[in-house]
């Protein structure tokens, strides 16, 4: 879907990571995280699994990848293995969840980023400002959120991988992008706290 140098897709990228780090680069690995961590925190969340079990089951990805590098046979690979086992995990953990705790429910705040702000005012009006958005967010169909939230920290989103590990057509990636962001934007902008907030 890219072309042109420094446009590689995600997979490619990827593959060069984990080749460098098995040839003893270990920069490789950190470029590895750094470029597939957000999609795979999108994957675990996918499965139902609450902020710290998504954060739990991404780290656990990293270190099962360490431990099972030598038998990863093709590099290309390794963004589907890594895929594969946090998918696996996650919904194990979310199954697990679901069977402790019957009525447990997502809360929107595990949505939220950490806020950093130089005055209390400015917390103020930035916390306000957040909850509005993901208040908001929270009510778009689950589909749309998944989407969202796997290809919005991407500086440039393998739409094939995101397709796998979503489940979706790469053709409706982005047209599907498209529609859940008019969404959002419409129920932002009938929002009179959005108008005060911006």
């Amino acid at each position: 879907m890219h072309t042109g140098a420094g446009s590689e897709s995600l997979a490619t990228r990827a593959a060069d990571a984990f080749r460098a780090f098995r040839d003893g680069d270990a920069s490789g690995m950190s470029t590895l995280v750094d470029e597939v961590t957000p999609l795979l925190w999108a994957v675990a969340r996918q499965q139902g699994v609450d902020r710290q079990s998504a954060e739990d089951v991404v780290q656990n990805a990293w270190l099962k990848l360490v431990e099972h590098a030598a038998s990863i046979a093709d590099p290309q690979s390794v963004l589907k293995w890594l895929i594969t086992t946090t998918k696996r995990d996650a919904w194990s953990r979310s199954a697990r969840a679901r069977r402790e705790e019957p009525s447990a429910h997502e809360d929107v705040r595990d949505l939220e980023p950490d806020e950093r702000s130089p005055s209390p005012e400015a917390a103020f009006l930035d916390a306000e400002e957040h909850s509005v958005v993901w208040g908001h967010f929270a009510r778009l169909p689950e589909r749309c959120r998944v989407l969202l939230r796997a290809v919005a920290f991407a500086e440039r989103p393998d739409y094939a991988h995101v397709a796998e590990a979503l489940g979706m057509p790469v053709g409706s990636i982005g047209p599907t992008r498209g529609r859940c962001l008019a969404k959002l934007r419409a129920s932002l902008t009938a929002d009179p706290r959005w108008e005060l907030s911006t």
